[in-house]
């Protein structure tokens, strides 16, 4: 294991090769620790040496929100399926940008490619960057980004989106808020 002081350009080259990458948070009492998937490509960006985003397309709920709300602790790991073995590891401190967020349409623009059904992007300031050696990673190949997500969404925008969000993930399983409601358009 080593801890490094900042993204370096060898682990920005690792970052961005990965296909995937995992992303946990926790509340800070009792309630569930959330650990959830994220791909598809041109998702996650390093935004400078400790600053990174990644686009939250809605899903199964609305964790990671809610316990940045509450707490902001959030770790992000990458993992070598294929080349040699390693891990990365990313800690430190998150907020979700929705859309009545001042600073998300400038956020948004740092994305390469941007789809349908974008529920919030996730700013991390990074405290601490570890990698760890990685040899019980299996091998595994990559095919390609599924696209079920973008291609069912690809009718609802802006609006709609948000007063679905709003609907649907008002809170954690836990209880805590997460989607803040829709706002008003005139």
């Amino acid at each position: 294991m080593k801890v490094y002081p900042e993204i370096d350009a060898d682990l920005r080259a690792f970052i961005e090769a990965q296909h995937v990458f995992f992303v946990a948070t926790a509340p800070l009492a009792d309630g569930h620790v959330n650990l959830s998937p994220k791909g598809l490509a041109g998702s996650f960006v390093i935004l400078g040496p400790t600053r990174v985003a990644y686009l939250d397309y809605g899903g199964s709920g609305a964790e990671t929100i809610a316990h940045l709300r509450e707490n902001g602790r959030i770790t992000i790991m990458f993992a070598a399926f294929d080349g040699p073995p390693n891990i990365v590891r990313l800690f430190g401190t998150g907020r979700a940008v929705v859309a009545a967020d001042p600073d998300f349409d400038a956020l948004r623009d740092r994305f390469p490619t941007v789809h349908n059904r974008l529920r919030a992007i996730i700013e991390v300031e990074v405290e601490r960057v570890q990698d760890s050696c990685g040899y019980a990673v299996p091998l595994m190949s990559f095919e390609e980004h599924r696209t079920r997500l973008t291609e069912n969404w690809a009718e609802k925008h802006g609006e709609a989106l948000e007063r679905f969000w709003a609907a649907k993930n008002p809170q954690s399983i836990d209880g805590l808020p997460a989607m803040p409601p829709a706002r008003e358009h005139v």
